[in-house]
């Protein structure tokens, strides 16, 4: 895998995928291989490489991007009565690109 797929291959264009949710800052999608019947993630569009690197300068950012968060949690919760909210760090997290991941159901994998 890349090291930031977000920034190279889903922010750029190459890829296409089913948006959720997009704001100016934040999309939140389909996962383009989900490892759950309900696999959804969402980004900061500006290139941050995880939970640990954010600093102050970026609260407004993480406000909004923990909004769209709450949306798409919100609406997989109403529709399948429960959800998982995760995001992974260090040897866990495949990309180099802040992301979380809003699933629903036992792993398909």
């Amino acid at each position: 895998m890349t090291e930031d797929f977000y920034c190279e291959e889903l922010l750029s264009g190459k890829i296409e995928v089913r948006k959720v949710i997009e704001t100016d800052n934040i999309l939140a999608y389909h996962h383009t291989r989900p490892f759950y019947p309900v696999h959804i993630v969402a980004i900061p569009k500006r290139h941050i490489s995880s939970l640990l690197t954010l600093n102050e300068g970026d609260n407004e950012l993480l406000l909004e991007l923990m909004g769209v968060i709450k949306q798409v949690a919100a609406q997989v919760t109403e529709e399948y009565g429960a959800c998982r909210v995760n995001t992974n760090l260090g040897k866990y997290q495949d990309s180099k690109h802040l992301h979380w991941h809003i699933c629903y159901g036992e792993p398909l994998r």
